[in-house]
């Protein structure tokens, strides 16, 4: 169990909470700024990057992902200072993934270019929907217009580019969400990531939910229909699911989000970045603190990050659990076993076999296409007590 954590690869996440506007849907750590000192945050970056690597001494490292926030708000040149101190202070493999999450609108399109010089070979956008009544409905700053041009900048500009949308919005039908998701595949490259619409407390669509005023969300029935119909329509057009909420064609896989899947160890750098760290045979859950500006005046004393938590064997097979069973490949049952001390229950499995809600092939086990559905649920049966 020590070097369990090979078995999912080492990446690195880099947060950037800024956003020109906060999204009513979204519950990420963002910001809005009017003005943003991109130099303090580079030597910021660069600082915990030294920090970071000191701890991970030797390991390869796999992928890095920008998120936010807008990282395609960070100026290249603060981009590329970052990804030049990556490859000074880690081995890396020889197709290591670079990814930068961007919105689509003009201001970081006519950035894609100098990201791509920095170092940046794949482009994550968050298009969201192809409609204007619903974009501005989800709080979107672009139109449809604008993020097709950005997309097409894109896509001329790295060879892999996947873009995110959200379906069960509100008032959408099933046949405008089969409408939609053709459109999205007849312009997608090699990945996508597709999301039904969830309301999170804390957020602005989540205190409209709570007062009764936002209306029109399909009912859980329709919900299970636009879910289907995604992963009958993907297939079909060569883009099958790999994950719950994400389609890829051979080979295409997001390799950073598979480290997470797979259960490897990540570093988290950026205010609110969690990771997942093995030290000396232990794993720790890290998290950073997510107040920005607490983050950045903390980093010249290294104390940018919460107590660590130690995760059991218990909390470390729990773990693996829920985020392997996210995947179409499942899980092998002989890494649970050693993760978490015990077995899981042959019972259990059984169950879950004979309702047709999971499968399993020798010492793999995964979710069928029906479990999926329910996947919390039959997380929660397969952990019980």
């Amino acid at each position: 169990m020590t070097e369990d954590w090979r078995q999912g690869g080492f990446g690195l996440y880099i947060h950037w909470p800024f956003c020109e506007a906060k999204c009513p849907y979204c519950d990420f750590n963002s910001h809005v700024s009017r003005t943003i000192d991109q130099r303090a945050w580079r030597d910021a970056y660069l600082a915990e990057l030294e920090r970071g690597a000191a701890e991970t001494q030797g390991r390869v490292l796999n992928a890095v992902f920008f998120g936010g926030g807008t990282p395609s708000l960070m100026d290249p040149d603060v981009v590329a200072d970052v990804i030049a101190a990556i490859r000074r202070l880690w081995p890396t493999a020889n197709d290591l993934e670079i990814t930068l999450e961007a919105n689509p609108g003009s201001v970081e399109a006519d950035r894609f270019a100098a990201f791509r010089q920095a170092g940046v070979n794949r482009i994550s956008m968050g298009i969201q929907a192809l409609n204007d009544a619903d974009l501005k409905r989800l709080g979107r700053i672009h139109t449809v217009d604008e993020g097709l041009a950005a997309f097409d900048i894109a896509r001329n500009t790295f060879e892999r580019v996947s873009f995110d949308l959200i379906y069960g919005r509100q008032n959408q039908s099933l046949p405008d969400w089969q409408t939609e998701l053709k459109q999205a595949l007849s312009l997608a490259i090699d990945h996508m990531s597709l999301y039904q619409l969830t309301i999170e407390q804390g957020t602005a669509f989540g205190d409209r939910y709570a007062v009764g005023k936002l209306r029109g969300l399909p009912s859980d029935d329709l919900g299970a229909d636009m879910y289907a119909a995604t992963q009958d329509i993907c297939g079909e057009m060569g883009m099958p699911s790999y994950e719950v909420s994400n389609h890829a064609r051979d080979g295409a896989q997001s390799r950073h989000n598979l480290i997470y899947w797979r259960y490897g160890d990540y570093l988290g750098i950026g205010p609110g970045a969690h990771g997942r760290l093995t030290q000396n045979g232990n794993r720790f859950a890290t998290e950073c603190f997510s107040n920005p500006k607490r983050w950045l005046d903390a980093v010249a004393s290294g104390a940018t990050e919460k107590p660590r938590e130690l995760l059991t064997t218990e909390d470390q097979g729990s773990e693996f659990l829920m985020m392997g069973l996210r995947l179409k490949e499942g899980v092998d049952l002989r890494r649970y076993e050693a993760l978490s001390g015990a077995p899981l229950s042959t019972k259990k499995i059984i169950q879950m076999q004979d309702i047709g809600m999971i499968s399993r092939d020798k010492d793999q086990l995964y979710v069928t296409d029906q479990g999926f559905m329910v996947l919390n649920a039959i997380l929660a049966e397969l952990l019980s007590d």
